[in-house]
């Protein structure tokens, strides 16, 4: 059943043609006290445990990093549900909330880069292609994991971030094939940087709270070292 995600700690202003509100999400600072930043872009299972730890390894890393709360301080961990939240959030209202998440990160005393970087997963992962797509040289570098969802954009002509995707050849969401296509295409419509890596496993292998058994520890050490590394390079 879902329940209330502990781990909101900051609120921030959204972007409308009419009216301003408020977005939530967990924002994490690194030992340093500043540093380039990240937004951490959810799965379908809302702000959870794993997603704050995504954050935190992040900030232990040397970002700033916010995780939106793009279901307003729900989670869950029952599949049916999560597909059913997800499918409440428009692909625009996600878009909206994670536009306000950027320009509260590049406002940020404690950020030093003036761009931003965006890793997801799951619908995570698609929404880390639109907020790519929609802000343009705001975002500096795209890394999404095995995306899925109403958010992946249709086309990537507005791409101006290196692209760094994580995909599973044995994904039932998300096949091998389709993600090689949507490689090629972020490739040949927004003229970006793009390596796309293909690992032996199925889709949420990097999820360690394993709620559908795909988790794989040893691959998901390696994606991560290597989005770690990417990130490193291109958020300046």
């Amino acid at each position: 059943m879902a329940e209330k995600t502990p781990h909101q700690n900051i609120t921030f202003q959204l972007p409308s043609a009419e009216v301003t509100d408020t977005g939530h999400g967990y924002l994490a600072t690194p030992p340093s006290g500043s540093g380039p930043g990240i937004i951490v872009i959810q799965e379908w299972w809302g702000l959870t445990d794993h997603i704050k730890e995504v954050t935190d390894r992040l900030a232990a890393s040397g970002f700033v990093a916010l995780a939106p709360d793009l279901y307003g301080g729900w989670i869950t961990h029952d599949g049916e549900e999560a597909g059913e939240m997800m499918s409440k959030l428009p692909a625009e209202e996600g878009a909206r909330q994670l536009a306000g998440a950027t320009d509260f990160l590049l406002a940020h005393q404690d950020v030093t880069s003036t761009s931003v970087g965006a890793i997801g997963f799951c619908m995570g992962g698609g929404f880390v292609l639109a907020l790519a797509a929609q802000q343009g040289e705001k975002v500096s570098a795209a890394v999404p994991f095995y995306g899925v969802g109403q958010a992946v954009p249709e086309t990537y002509t507005g791409v101006k971030a290196a692209v760094q995707g994580h995909y599973a050849k044995q994904d039932q969401m998300y096949p091998e094939e389709q993600a090689r296509q949507q490689e090629a295409q972020i490739r040949e419509e927004s003229g970006a940087e793009v390596e796309f890596f293909y690992y032996d496993a199925g889709h949420a292998f990097h999820n360690d709270e394993n709620l559908i058994g795909t988790y794989d520890p040893e691959l998901a050490q390696l994606a991560w070292d290597r989005a770690a590394d990417f990130l490193r390079k291109q958020v300046k």
